[in-house]
């Protein structure tokens, strides 16, 4: 289907580009979605997988959860240049599809490794799904509309992935969590060919430039990656975002719905609903710590306030007796909201490099950042440590002692986040050479 602007050029120029970059914000919902779904049925993966025909322990929901990252993760560093050489179009039909079909696999079987590889699937195909939103914003929309629309597009994902959760929770006591797995895959069978259909690289009506567009190489890329990586600063930032982002990948993607069924006494589908609330505190957070950072032009504060203030609030979910339903939401709410100062991480990895080099590091830094949903799995290994040896219906069953000893890691590393935070060379939000501070028109040539 090709899309002739011809008739209406008003309408290609004011509303097509919505529409265009409004299918690929959906995709990103639909990604998210799928990514905290195994959080939602722990225990019917349990019962439901097995491995050399023994069912599965917390460690090995751990590691069928993380396989969406071990995709999800290296794909960060080279996914620019894929969607920069054979387009956002190609690329996220592409990517639907595959997230689709991880689907499928992940809801027919009954083998933990084939699940596993649905996972991969998905982690594969999510990989383009945030970068895919912000590539088509650069090219059909003005400059002036680009930071809101990747806003709207991090707030949007995190309600999505909390509404979401709402609706599946229901959906998956309804009618069993394969038959939502298959569901959630239709959903993709369902946009793919929406995204091949309306989805286009740039605007048909914008002239051509005479220029030939020249792409990095993959030489190039791995080049930049390796001199992002020598900077001492990128690998302690993207330490911080990892350790403040962890407790978004721990517990409202996998493990929170089961410790506030077992420690907080909640219903099933309260307990789902509750979990997810932390992604509506980064919703509102993550555009309040970006405008703070930058009016105050600093950096470091924010984070070092943002994680002390989420040690605590942590510390009192925890660990604080008696707590009512309406206490323990607005704690999770506030501990989203605090430790959401993560996206200013993103900001100190643009300005720890030369300018030709921003986009590296701002990869280099997220490919650092969702490395630590390897917490995932160490979560896991401490409930089963912990393990007193109860099983229900084929499902082990952890004691509120052990959930707590498990989410212990998460306090802790918004401490460590909080330590190393003072290490940090503050940039004042502008770029830095050699650990200076230099003026736009003396970076711009370096």
């Amino acid at each position: 289907m090709k899309i002739n602007c011809s008739f209406s050029k008003r309408f290609c120029i004011a509303v097509l580009p919505w529409i265009v970059c409004s299918l690929a914000a959906i995709f990103y919902c639909y990604e998210y979605l799928l990514r905290i779904m195994p959080g939602l049925m722990v225990a019917d993966l349990q019962r439901a997988l097995s491995v050399n025909g023994v069912y599965l322990d917390a460690t090995l929901i751990g590691y069928l959860s993380a396989f969406y990252y071990y995709a999800y993760t290296p794909m960060q560093l080279p996914v620019g240049l894929l969607m920069d050489r054979y387009g956002p179009r190609k690329i996220l039909t592409l990517a639907v599809i595959c997230c689709a079909i991880g689907s499928m696999l992940f809801g027919a079987t009954t083998l933990w490794w084939v699940a596993a590889l649905g996972r991969f699937a998905i982690g594969f195909g999510s990989a383009f799904a945030f970068v895919g939103v912000l590539k088509l914003a650069s090219v059909w929309l003005p400059p002036n509309r680009f930071a809101m629309v990747t806003g709207m597009t991090t707030s949007l994902g995190m309600i999505g992935a909390m509404l979401g959760g709402v609706f599946l929770s229901s959906l998956i006591e309804q009618v069993g969590w394969r038959q939502t797995v298959l569901y959630a895959s239709y959903l993709g069978l369902i946009l793919f060919p929406l995204v091949w259909l309306f989805v286009r690289d740039k605007p048909s009506f914008v002239l051509e430039s005479p220029e030939v567009k020249s792409y990095v190489s993959y030489r190039q890329l791995w080049q930049e990656i390796y001199y992002a990586m020598k900077n001492p600063q990128i690998w302690l930032n993207g330490v911080i975002g990892g350790l403040l982002m962890m407790p978004t990948m721990v517990f409202p993607e996998l493990w929170g719905k089961l410790y506030l069924q077992t420690v907080c006494h909640f219903e099933t589908s309260e307990a789902a609903s509750t979990a997810t609330i932390i992604f509506l505190g980064w919703a509102i957070g993550a555009p309040l710590a970006g405008l703070l950072s930058d009016w105050l032009a600093k950096r470091k504060l924010p984070i070092m306030v943002g994680s002390f203030l989420a040690v605590v609030l942590l510390l009192v979910f925890l660990y604080y007796p008696a707590l009512s339903v309406n206490q323990v939401k607005l704690l999770l709410f506030l501990v989203g909201m605090v430790s959401s100062v993560e996206v200013i991480c993103f900001a100190i990895g643009r300005e720890n490099c030369p300018a030709s080099l921003a986009a590296t590091a701002i990869a280099v830094t997220n490919f650092l950042v969702v490395a630590f949903s390897v917490f995932q799995v160490i979560v896991a290994k401490v409930l089963d440590h912990t393990w007193e040896g109860v099983v229900i219906d084929q499902a082990k069953v952890y004691s509120a002692s052990s959930y707590q000893s498990a989410m212990l890691i998460l306090p802790v590393s918004l401490g460590l986040a909080f330590v190393l935070s003072f290490f940090l060379k503050e940039t004042h939000c502008q770029p830095m050479v050699k650990g200076k501070v230099e003026s736009k028109d003396d970076f711009a040539t370096v």
